[in-house]
């Protein structure tokens, strides 16, 4: 078999796609660029830097919906080679993107990996809520519905009123106000650190029951996202710094 005859080596063969991109980006052909990098991302799947090429030339060039996509598979990318902070970024810039994107399973997903230790709480029963003599919009069961999803749902629908959290050793609420997280209480905890104290929770009970009028803002943030990202890294420097 001649040298040119030879099958291409995996960085060959991204090498390859990535120079072809960048000619069709230069030569004003965009589409022929996310093309070109479709094709090798379909024959490598985990290639990391195919996939940044790929959302790179999307969001230049007003594809949406491909950054979009290419984000959301970073971050697990990311996720299983324990790279946090990349994982995060690309989550806001899916979000960013396109903000009907449910980018819950991502916040779980990031939290497990980063604390496996918070994994052994799932099997625990959830105790019943206590939720027949007060008007709750909904509710549900932490072991099968996250956290993230519950904080999801209230911020889509911009709801106002208070998440209550009922574990096996730990009770807790947080506060939104049209949407937007605001307070948190759990034990004689407030605002901030209470809230990290809630997003530890991995089962247990939770019910949202809507409020006549905001509450007082104690939690700043720039965003619900930017909150909870910001929490989850905060935990993890702790234990890292525990261990």
């Amino acid at each position: 078999m001649s040298d040119r005859e030879k099958p291409k080596s995996l960085e060959e063969s991204v090498e390859a796609a990535l120079i072809d991109a960048d000619l069709f980006v230069k030569y004003q052909a965009p589409q022929r660029a996310i093309e070109r990098l479709q094709e090798a991302v379909a024959h490598h799947p985990r290639s990391i830097v195919l996939r940044e090429k790929l959302r790179e030339i999307a969001v230049s060039y007003g594809r949406g919906d491909e950054a979009a996509r290419q984000c959301l598979t970073l971050v697990n990318l990311y996720i299983s080679r324990e790279n946090f902070e990349s994982a995060h970024e690309r989550l806001l810039e899916a979000k960013h993107i396109d903000p009907r994107i449910n980018i819950a399973p991502g916040f779980e997903a990031i939290r497990r990996a980063r604390r496996p230790d918070l994994q052994q709480h799932a099997a625990q029963p959830a105790p019943p809520a206590a939720v027949a003599s007060r008007h709750v919009t909904f509710a549900g069961d932490l072991s099968t519905v996250s956290i993230f999803d519950a904080f999801q749902v209230i911020e889509n629908s911009r709801l106002t009123g208070a998440l209550a959290i009922e574990s096996a050793g730990r009770q807790g609420r947080v506060l939104f106000n049209d949407g937007r997280i605001v307070d948190a209480e759990c034990g004689e905890a407030q605002g901030t650190p209470a809230f990290r104290l809630i997003v530890e929770v991995t089962a247990g009970a939770f019910d949202f029951e809507k409020a006549p009028s905001e509450f007082v803002v104690r939690i700043q943030a720039l965003s619900n996202t930017n909150l909870i990202l910001d929490t989850l890294r905060q935990l993890d420097e702790e234990k890292q710094e525990n261990q």
